[in-house]
């Protein structure tokens, strides 16, 4: 199969469209013939070399941790999933024709495949911060075998919320992929949102219902002006610099988490990385709040698998709304 890959550490120009064997699915897995991947940082960061030390990959490497496409392959103990069905979910090595899924939910028509593709790692993410923070949803039971059970019928229901009405969080980076998976999905648990990010993006904020505003200097007494009764909760989603703030809007380190400031720790705020727990959980509801069409994931740009490498440059740039994808014919 064709796939993008890397020999040795570098820059965007050191993937490489090759040939290589086709992956199988193991028990409790399942493959699927990708119509679409996402890219996140974590991919280009790996790809750069700068996370040797804590995700050590082998070499040559396949990057890409989500995909949506056709099931084309189904692992022994699967059940509730079968060839043809259209899923999207959490991958392994998904920038290829073929890749195995750890975790998936069923695509909603709602959502174009590039659109599903970036949504299993942004949402993850998303749900395991606002985890952290008490803004949860009702999680049920079952793993990713068992998510497409009954999506159309909660396709039309209300989703969650009654936890965590009037909580009003600050989302500092909300226009990115997981700023955005962030905002929609504390909307849907019942918080009301504030979010930060460049001018360019702050209307598409908007029209999410999202009362959006500028990051970076001054950011206490522009959120206070929004938000009177002050802010319950914050995620830190992209760089350094507005802990104090969001410590001194929340009133305790214990309110704020971060994904994407590494300084937590100096400041009291937790760091989540994944290590106490993943929430793929979070697939199930994302796809049902998709087909309800209260979550969408805006794609900044599609292009084809070939062009990865730009891909990774143009993520590399940040000021991103939504995610970029690499689709496949």
């Amino acid at each position: 199969m064709k796939a993008m890959s890397f020999e040795e550490t570098g820059g965007p120009e050191v993937l490489h469209l090759v040939d290589v064997p086709q992956p199988h699915a193991g028990p409790g897995q399942i493959r699927i013939a990708v119509r679409a991947a996402g890219v996140n940082p974590v991919d280009w960061k790996i790809r750069n070399g700068s996370t040797l030390r804590t995700i050590p990959v082998p070499l040559p490497h396949i990057p890409g941790l989500e995909a949506a496409g056709v099931v084309d392959e189904v692992g022994a103990g699967v059940e509730g999933v079968s060839v043809g069905d259209e899923v999207f979910g959490a991958a392994q090595n998904a920038s290829a024709e073929y890749a195995v899924l750890d975790e998936w939910a069923p695509k909603p028509p709602e959502l174009t495949w590039a659109q599903a593709a970036g949504l299993a790692m942004a949402v993850e993410t998303a749900a395991r911060g606002l985890d952290l923070l008490g803004i949860t949803a009702d999680q049920g039971s079952g793993t990713g075998q068992e998510l497409g059970a009954g999506l159309e019928a909660a396709a039309g229901s209300e989703q969650g919320g009654s936890a965590s009405a009037g909580t009003t969080l600050l989302v500092n980076g909300a226009a990115g992929g997981v700023g955005l998976a962030a905002v929609q999905l504390a909307q849907a648990r019942g918080a009301r949102v504030i979010g930060t990010a460049s001018r360019d993006n702050q209307e598409y904020l908007r029209s999410l219902g999202v009362a959006a505003t500028d990051y970076g200097p001054g950011l206490v007494d522009r959120v206070r002006a929004l938000a009177s009764d002050g802010v319950d909760a914050a995620l830190a989603v992209s760089g350094e610099g507005a802990l104090p703030d969001l410590i001194t809007l929340t009133g305790s380190p214990d309110r704020v988490v971060s994904i994407g400031d590494a300084t937590a720790a100096d400041h009291g705020v937790r760091f989540t990385t994944g290590a106490e727990g993943r929430a793929f959980y979070s697939l199930r509801e994302a796809a049902t709040l998709a087909a309800a069409g209260r979550l969408t994931m805006p794609v900044a740009r599609a292009l084809p698998l070939a062009e990865l490498g730009e891909a990774h440059r143009l993520s590399e740039a940040g000021h991103v709304r939504g995610k970029f994808v690499v689709v496949l014919d």
